[in-house]
């Protein structure tokens, strides 16, 4: 068994005090297509700025 054997439960033992927001998180931020849109100026400075709009698609909530 090694550290990354994605079928092993050890492997996974660091995600079972992770939130379902930092757990979100990671998954979205390797998603290919959200790393193309995120690379886009414009798409970027709306979602830093809580615009509504493209940040949708992914289920992006922002507090105002």
């Amino acid at each position: 068994m090694t550290i990354g054997d994605w079928r092993s439960e050890r492997a996974y033992e660091h995600l079972r005090d992770t939130n379902w927001r930092d757990y979100a998180w990671e998954y979205l931020r390797r998603n290919d297509d959200y790393q193309a849109q995120y690379a886009d100026p414009e798409f970027r400075s709306r979602l830093d700025a809580g615009i509504d709009g493209p940040e949708r698609c992914w289920g992006l909530r922002f507090c105002g």
